[in-house]
């Protein structure tokens, strides 16, 4: 596609502008894609590069090092004990000991299970019991569980991916120590170490915990999640009276398969969980910057009021209002009954019975409950545009909507650029709203049962992976890997909008 120069772009009217840019975008994401896959080949480039190097280097190091540096190799923390730190030797020599002590007693027998998950299935049988004069009684023998092995192997392996760095951070210390022995300098003592967790590396010392919990709580359940989706673990094989083992890539394959129950139900529950993200995102969006400017607009009395009413939905707890309002709408509701009534009905409205009436009620509805939020946000922002701004386009003949089209809308956009984005992901992965007012219903007969739950009209990618695990089957592994790919299709939109988002490019626009 060939460019326009400054010239020829400003002899575009509007729509053609609009055009231009959205050929321009489109053309670009082949490019995009090409640095993003160079970026990726280099940064493997890079970590292998730094392999090299530290294997390198720790022949190096026990090539030219002291003797107690070479013992360092076999005992950690020797080094540091010839050297008197006696607390950096201490640290190093308790973790080698535990990490001994781990694989001979539990670690060796969780990691060689780790590619069967499993051998013996727990079963039970039927024997003459002694006490109850030879009736017969149920007795159970414990077999392997698919579950443990899976948990604990992953935690293994994490442990040995622990020890390793802090083997190679030992005989790092004994390098370091070896140079300044050399160097005829001072060697820090533990007192020295003590004062420097407190001093110099302070930041160390109290990211140390947070970093562990991280590790611990978040990072290994995301990949123990991971490794689910490629096992066969559901109500079936729940990994103690029937072992789960390894199935590859078959539950991808299930859902993305073109043509089956589970990739048709994937393709329209994303269709609709997109959809439902974006007007849900750019309804509250406006609608709470409407709200904004009506109350901070000249001559409007009573703001503060008009902002405490808004502010009281934030303060009353959201499921109690949408479990509230989903009462409200049902069939035998006050909405229905005030309406019969009245005789403006004959009978219900199928509110939440409707397909189509039950999608428009969670957007308008979400309407209600997002509004209040965005308008303290935009109240905040709306006072910091300059007065300055509107004075010069009302003296230049500008009318309302082209000073808001012109300077408000640019401003707001620029500033909640990265607010909007991750109010977008959030609301793809909005389980309250949904769950609360539909649970996900009304029911598809289309779909019928995928994966285990009965999909319904506005299920979410969320409340159906939320059925799923939950459900009468509690299929784990199709739950897994729809969390997989939720996350594969947050990333992508992210990164695509992050990266062309005006606020990461022209941060002193409105400085």
């Amino acid at each position: 596609m060939t460019k326009l120069d400054s010239l020829a772009y400003l002899k575009l009217n509007k729509w053609q502008k609009f055009i231009y840019k959205l050929k321009c975008f489109f053309c670009a994401i082949p490019g995009w894609l090409d640095d993003k896959i160079r970026y990726i080949n280099r940064f493997f480039k890079k970590l292998f590069f730094k392999i090299g190097e530290t294997f390198v280097d720790v022949w190096q190091t026990f090539k030219n090092g002291s003797w107690s540096t070479k013992v360092s190799f076999l005992v950690m923390g020797f080094g540091n004990f010839f050297h008197k730190q006696w607390l950096r030797g201490l640290v190093f020599l308790i973790l080698e000991v535990v990490f001994i002590l781990y694989m001979i007693l539990a670690g060796a027998y969780w990691l060689s299970m780790f590619g069967s998950l499993g051998k013996i299935e727990t079963r039970t049988e039927m024997v003459p019991s002694d006490l109850l004069d030879g009736e017969l009684v149920e007795q159970i023998y414990y077999g392997d569980n698919s579950f443990k092995i899976l948990l604990y192997g992953l935690l293994t392996i994490f442990f040995i991916i622990a020890f390793i760095y802090t083997w190679r951070l030992n005989v790092k210390q004994c390098k370091i120590c070896d140079q300044i022995t050399r160097a005829g300098k001072k060697i820090k003592s533990s007192g020295d170490d003590l004062k420097s967790m407190v001093d110099n590396d302070f930041h160390k010392t109290l990211l140390a915990l947070p970093v562990a919990g991280i590790t611990m709580f978040t990072v290994l359940p995301i990949i123990f999640m991971i490794l689910v989706a490629f096992t066969n673990y559901d109500k079936n094989h729940d990994g103690l009276m029937n072992l789960f083992q390894w199935v590859g890539l078959d539950n991808f394959n299930s859902v993305l398969t073109f043509g089956s129950g589970m990739q048709v139900a994937f393709g329209e529950i994303l269709a609709w969980t997109l959809i439902w993200a974006f007007f849900a995102t750019f309804s509250c969006y406006f609608l709470g910057m409407f709200v904004a400017i009506m109350i901070n607009k000249k001559g409007i009395k009573i703001k503060k009021f008009w902002r405490t009413i808004l502010v009281m939905t934030i303060a009353v707890p959201q499921f109690i209002s949408l479990l509230y309002i989903s009462n409200l709408f049902a069939d035998n509701g006050i909405v229905n009954a005030t309406l019969m009534n009245w005789g403006w009905i004959q009978s219900p409205i199928k509110f939440w019975g409707d397909g189509t009436l039950a999608k428009i009620m969670v957007l308008v509805i979400n309407i209600w409950v997002g509004i209040p939020y965005l308008m303290l946000i935009t109240t905040g922002i709306l006072m910091n545009i300059p007065a300055d701004l509107y004075e010069s386009a009302r003296i230049d003949g500008a009318n309302a909507f082209q000073q808001f089209a012109k300077i408000t809308l640019p401003y707001m956009l620029f500033v909640t650029g990265p607010y909007l984005l991750t109010s977008f992901v959030s609301n793809i992965n909005n389980f309250n709203v949904i769950y609360l007012l539909t649970q996900g219903g009304p029911t598809n007969p289309v779909w019928g049962d995928v994966g285990g739950y009965v999909a319904g009209d506005t299920t979410i990618l969320i409340t159906w992976l939320f059925g799923i695990t939950t459900g009468n089957d509690a299929n784990y592994k199709m739950a897994s890997v729809i969390g997989i790919l939720i996350f594969i299709v947050v990333s992508v939109l992210s990164l695509v909008v992050f990266s062309i988002m005006p606020a990461t490019k022209r941060e002193d626009d409105f400085s």
